[in-house]
């Protein structure tokens, strides 16, 4: 996938993710991994902004394998956020089909 193409949905994602069930980093990024190739070095910096703008909070939670984890649970902020994503990401899929159909049916004529 292009590399742009995944650093513009990659809130969107993220914020899916953890809407669904508190996560921790590691376990994000397989979650991500099993469709998007993606390193965790992209997706901690996202989810420190997120901390940051107040759409995620923070909890630390004991291991059955090691240190306590730090997990990522979304806020009230995190699901308006959410919700604007997915409008906008609704509104911009319609666009670009648009566009897509059109060249369709240009190199049909």
């Amino acid at each position: 996938m292009n590399a742009q193409f995944k650093k513009g949905v990659l809130d969107l994602i993220v914020l899916l993710i953890i809407d669904k069930e508190d996560e921790y980093g590691y376990s994000l990024v397989k979650k991500i991994s099993t469709k998007i190739i993606i390193s965790e070095g992209t997706v901690y910096p996202i989810l420190r902004r997120l901390v940051r703008e107040k759409n995620l909070t923070i909890y630390n939670k004991e291991s059955k394998e090691g240190p306590f984890r730090k997990y990522y649970s979304i806020t009230k902020d995190g699901i308006n956020k959410l919700e604007t994503l997915k409008y906008e990401w609704n509104e911009f899929f319609l666009i670009i089909n648009c566009f897509i159909e059109e060249n369709d049916k240009y190199k049909q004529d």
